[in-house]
């Protein structure tokens, strides 16, 4: 059920696992979504979506009554545990805005305020489809506005009645959200990148989807400001001959039950760990177990177990691979942590388990995969604001630098960048 792989050269079997990076050829199907959208706006997703999610809607904007009637099919507990997981998010949401407010610079006359502006409006794509995702909506949402975002808006694929999951409707409002609307797929991207009789475009859009969502993104990405292009749910786990192999085969099918095109493994040197691993597989799997074809079709395609001859060997797997979540399960998971560089999060002993990330640790799960780790972090306030140097020279300040300016600005053929600066000091 899941593959063993002896790693021998880590940028090799991390490539294998990752498998082909072509571009998909549905990348033509997804341009015409966009383009008709372009052209026909609203007609357009009302067709796209009966299409493609073969549901027919009447409206696209969810309305105040559907938003109230959502409360009545949420239960206490569901909405105390929305309010748990907002409120941890939006803690460690502000600390890190507060620590980058206030940044000045002032030497020799030059002084440099690095004022925090936010985005004016974001779109945010929460998917639907087989599972629904009440948390993807406040991990979007929740940073955008503790960064100040005037205008969010919410797409979200409809459920075959044509509407939006109640607890999903629910989470948008005690963030918020005004606009909400029942479209998902490459319309909905479009719809947000360009705008439609009823959903105006915004500046910039986040969150996470399918593959249609995914290839929209990236075309549209030269019209507007994109978070990242982010691929199926990714789990590494580096597991040593202590761990506990129930611990580690849990929290595999708890990322594998996402979708059949999880990727989930264990880096390990230990060859005992991998046997025991392999049996826990077969006994959980033999079990009655929820999503069960899911998690198996997944392990099957992308789960593996990746031994390696020893730690150094194994960090560079990870590296190389990047994954989107990391558990470290070992003795000394601090030591193994502290060399990992591209992981998009890195979850540290056996009570911090990827799962526990998901909704209610403060953290935010929208994060790089398909090695986007080794370059991009979690989506944060820091995706909704931009960082805008005020300066004010003094008139010693500018002296203090024109021959330098004069040196670079004749060396690269510039002059009127000099004489603009020369100008000030004639009189």
């Amino acid at each position: 059920m899941i593959k063993k792989i002896r790693v021998g050269n880590a940028i090799k079997e991390a490539k294998i696992i990752r498998g082909s990076n072509r571009i998909p050829q549905k990348s033509v199907i997804v341009e015409k979504i966009i383009n008709d959208v372009i052209k026909f706006g609203d007609n357009a997703i009302i067709k796209y979506t009966k299409k493609y999610d073969k549901v027919k809607i009447d409206s696209i904007l969810v309305d105040k009554a559907e938003l109230r009637k959502a409360y009545k099919e949420v239960t206490t507990n569901q909405l105390n545990s929305l309010k748990k997981s907002k409120k941890l998010l939006e803690k460690n949401e502000k600390i890190l805005l507060e620590r980058l407010t206030g940044i000045t610079l002032s030497e020799d006359g030059v002084r440099i305020e690095k004022a925090l502006k936010p985005i004016d409006s974001v779109g945010c794509y929460v998917p639907g489809g087989r599972a629904r995702y009440p948390s993807t909506l406040m991990m979007c949402v929740v940073p955008a506005i503790i960064a100040g975002v005037n205008r969010i808006s919410v797409v979200s694929p409809p459920m075959k009645d044509g509407k939006i999951d109640p607890v999903t409707l629910v989470a948008a409002d005690i963030c918020g959200v005004d606009e909400v609307y029942r479209v998902g797929g490459a319309q909905a991207v479009a719809a947000l990148a360009y705008g439609t009789k009823t959903i105006s475009k915004v500046d910039k859009i986040v969150g996470p989807g399918g593959l249609f969502v995914n290839i929209a993104k990236f075309l549209v990405s030269n019209k507007i400001a994109i978070d990242m292009i982010a691929g199926p749910t990714e789990l590494l786990i580096y597991a040593d001959s202590k761990s506990d192999p129930k611990f580690v085969v849990r929290d595999l099918i708890s990322q594998a039950e996402h979708s059949t095109d999880t990727i989930c493994g264990v880096v390990t040197t230990s060859e005992s760990l991998a046997a025991k691993l392999e049996s826990e597989i077969t006994r959980t799997l033999n079990s009655s177990l929820p999503r069960l074809e899911i998690v198996s079709t997944s392990f099957k395609k992308n789960g593996f177990i990746a031994l390696c001859k020893n730690e150094e060997d194994a960090i560079s797997f990870i590296n190389e691979l990047a994954p989107e979540h990391l558990e470290v399960l070992s003795e000394n998971p601090i030591k193994i942590a502290s060399k990992v560089k591209t992981a998009g999060i890195v979850l540290l002993g056996k009570y911090s388990p990827s799962s526990a990330s998901d909704y209610c640790l403060g953290s935010n799960h929208v994060l790089p995969t398909t090695e986007f780790g080794k370059s991009k972090s979690s989506l944060s306030v820091l995706d909704f604001v931009k960082l805008v140097n005020h300066i004010t020279v003094t008139r010693m300040g500018l002296q203090s630098v024109q021959k330098y300016i004069k040196e670079l600005a004749f060396a690269e053929g510039l002059p009127n960048h000099y004489y603009a600066v020369e100008e000030r000091f004639r009189n």
